[in-house]
């Protein structure tokens, strides 16, 4: 794991907590990087040390999370959006930067990119960022359930200690194979409390605001009125590491892409967390943030 330094930036309520793991050389490129729902900044480490030091890279805690958990709300796609915003104002140098998200962050990353495409330039959206329209059947918790119902389940368990949570993480599928000190600090950051009753730092409320948020129209619509290009790398498996991923090439083709300034790409051997987590899918987001920062 290489060093970081942990921020303050100035938002709406209060001050967002970001890591910054700095450039070797004064003036090169800045990338702000967003994390998934229940996620932390820490989940953008191995990229961090994947990038070497050829960019600044800038990784919020979101609000309702990890350092930031106690900023309070209005929670929401939009508010973390702008949250994003004033990162890049404050830690992005002159000029736009690049913005990258993972999961959740993806759809964050497409409406910043919408509403703020003065702070922007280039965008790579990291399994995440293309939605579908929510059953009208479902209820708002229902549809909750429906889309991260394990994860949701974690935030109101308690955990005896840090072995403990780790344990528990360890268990899960898509990290059966690709455990590592670097998860292990990620998912730590998320643990806050005392024994024996240690807990998730996430809100629910933020969670759930959030999630629901995921289906709103402004959402949908972002990766079809992106300013800039936008690259999307998508993972051949799923959440629990199971051969269905969030995309295909038949959902993205019902997707209906064509004409926007989104070009999907696979990234094959990877699953929803381990497209950044793991190496493989770390090597290739490194890359292309390099080239998106032009170094």
């Amino acid at each position: 794991m290489i060093t970081y330094e942990e921020v303050r930036v100035p938002v709406t309520g209060g001050e967002l907590t970001v890591l910054r793991w700095p450039a070797r050389e004064p003036g090169a490129p800045v990338v702000v990087a967003l994390h998934g729902i229940t996620a932390n900044a820490l989940s953008w480490g191995p990229v961090a040390r994947l990038l070497d030091g050829r960019v600044t890279l800038v990784a919020p805690d979101l609000r309702g999370r990890a350092g930031s958990s106690a900023l309070p709300g209005p929670y929401g796609i939009a508010a973390h959006a702008d949250d994003a915003a004033a990162v890049a104002a404050a830690l992005g140098g002159p000029g736009r930067v690049v913005l990258a998200g993972h999961s959740m962050g993806a759809f964050v990353t497409a409406l910043a990119a919408v509403r703020h495409p003065e702070r922007f330039g280039p965008l790579l959206l990291v399994d995440g960022g293309i939605g579908f329209p929510a059953p009208t059947h479902l209820s708002p918790d229902e549809l909750m359930t429906a889309v991260i119902g394990p994860a949701m389940d974690r935030l109101s368990m308690t955990f005896a200690d840090r072995a403990a949570y780790r344990s528990f993480w360890q268990a899960h599928p898509a990290f059966a194979d690709s455990w590592s000190d670097e998860v292990d600090a990620y998912i730590q950051r998320d643990l806050t409390g005392d024994e024996p009753a240690m807990h998730s730092t996430c809100r629910i409320e933020a969670v759930r605001t959030d999630g629901i948020g995921l289906f709103d129209e402004e959402v949908l619509t972002a990766v079809r009125k992106l300013p800039v290009p936008a690259t999307l790398l998508w993972a051949q498996r799923g959440l629990m590491d199971e051969e269905q991923g969030l995309y295909d090439e038949d959902r993205l083709a019902a997707a209906a892409l064509g004409g926007t300034r989104l070009t999907p790409v696979a990234v094959p051997d990877v699953n929803h967390y381990t497209v950044l987590t793991g190496d493989a899918g770390g090597k290739e987001i490194a890359r292309r943030l390099v080239d998106l920062a032009g170094v």
